[in-house]
């Protein structure tokens, strides 16, 4: 498929958002509106937010530093708390110093919330609505591939890499058995360093190549904002859509125990501290909130990831009018 001109993946991406808004009105999500300018952004350890200092010209407000949001999700899971019933949006998102073939500082993010389901309810809804943009868009049929591949971490790593994640609690038994199939992780690396150097290195690209997959049950150490399988404490209900060796969309079965979700987020911070990143401060609005989440289920995609896969390009430029690359 040749590449897209800037006007055709225009027209394509009007498409794109059409198809995604009906599917899920079809599916009874209300689209909602959340502030870009945030007091705390997300505290994921690897992502790095946009600082904007706030200058107060009025009597209203002191000067502080701002963050512009790196997810809707916090403000979304406020929404849900105060009984929004299921709810979505595309918008905006920013993400500092993210520049690559697929990625741009600033990308677009379909994110919604299902109140009283789980992750396997936004499975179902996402595959739903990403089968039917790829017929209305008139691309190559692998989104409309259905049922998508479910695959746990678990069996994913054992297929590609020989290792088994049930015989490795911590971080040095998980060191010792990727040395034991050719991969060097230095000493003092975390859990979660050395799974993703033998995830990126022998696994993650060739999730998805047959049809999409979603990638489920990762290690409890990696729950994020999800809970923990109540039959299998050792996992997460979290989930990762791939296609063609590309990740697209991160989900949850939303963690609502409120101590929890501080907990991880101080830990976190603790994270953010000794790899000399930025340490942001608390929502503590989203905090309280949680313990009123109902059970819920969530996902964020990457739609200019998704536009690229549709149209047949592998450069994310391809499909954005500025991309950043071409002024910095």
């Amino acid at each position: 498929m040749p590449i897209p001109s800037r006007w055709d993946a225009a027209r394509a991406r009007q498409s794109f958002y059409a198809s995604l808004r009906a599917s899920l009105g079809r599916l009874g999500y209300l689209e909602v509106e959340t502030p870009c300018l945030v007091p705390a952004p997300g505290m994921e350890p690897h992502i790095s937010a946009f600082e904007v200092p706030f200058v107060p010209e009025t009597d209203v407000g002191q000067r502080r530093t701002l963050y512009l949001h790196t997810s809707p999700e916090y403000a979304m899971k406020r929404l849900l708390a105060e009984g929004a019933g299921p709810v979505f949006q595309l918008c905006k998102v920013f993400r500092n110093g993210e520049v690559s073939r697929t990625h741009n500082p600033e990308f677009t993010m379909l994110e919604f919330y299902r109140p009283q389901a789980d992750q396997a309810a936004v499975m179902a809804d996402l595959e739903a609505a990403l089968s039917a943009a790829d017929v209305a868009l008139g691309a190559s049929g692998f989104f409309a591939r259905t049922p998508y591949e479910r695959l746990t971490v678990r069996e994913a790593v054992r297929r590609a890499a020989d290792v088994d994640l049930a015989l490795c609690p911590d971080a040095s038994s998980l060191r010792a058995a990727v040395r034991r199939v050719g991969l060097d992780p230095p000493e003092g690396e975390s859990f979660e360093d050395v799974f993703f150097r033998l995830f990126l290195e022998r696994v993650e690209a060739g999730l998805g190549r047959d049809r999409p997959t979603y990638l489920t049950e990762y290690p409890a150490v990696m729950a994020s904002l999800a809970r923990l399988k109540p039959n299998n404490p050792s996992v997460a209900e979290r989930f990762e859509l791939y296609a063609y060796g590309l990740e697209l969309a991160n989900g949850f079965s939303e963690l609502t125990d409120a101590h929890e979700q501080r907990r991880r987020l101080v830990a976190e911070q603790a994270q953010r501290r000794a790899a000399g990143r930025a340490v942001y401060p608390l929502d503590e609005a989203f905090l309280e909130a949680v313990g009123r989440l109902p059970p819920s289920g969530g996902v964020a995609v990457g739609l200019d990831r998704l536009l690229m896969l549709l149209l047949g390009t592998e450069d994310i430029a391809d499909v954005l009018l500025f991309p950043a690359h071409a002024f910095l």
